[in-house]
């Protein structure tokens, strides 16, 4: 698994709770934004297991409902407590993006 996968599956959860704030959204869609994003390699398969386990734990909710073209869709909402979750995720992202950026950016090598 390349450093690229790993660093996304840390943070892939995150991401998708922030895309299903923002909207209600069922996958193909949530897969679209993600790539609108910049995430290109997110596969539909990765992302489904995800929204079945935020599922599962009360973080997201998913309603059935008519597709203009086609079969029914379900589209995916945060509850309370995914919004809590989101929260959680962003202040612990908040709290490592600058230190970590620090220590990776070259130029800042003898700043120790």
């Amino acid at each position: 698994m390349s450093f690229r996968s790993q660093l996304l599956k840390g943070i892939l959860e995150g991401c998708i709770l922030s895309i299903i704030e923002r909207e209600t959204v069922y996958g193909y869609e949530l897969s679209q934004k993600l790539q609108h994003f910049g995430l290109n390699d997110v596969s539909e398969g990765s992302i489904y297991p995800i929204l079945l386990r935020l599922q599962k734990e009360g973080l997201i909710k998913g309603e059935m409902r008519e597709s203009p073209s086609g079969p029914k869709r379900k589209y995916y909402q945060l509850t309370t407590s995914g919004e809590q979750a989101l929260f959680e995720i962003q202040t612990e992202w908040s709290s490592i993006q600058k230190p970590v950026g620090k220590l990776l950016n070259r130029s800042n090598d003898h700043e120790c």
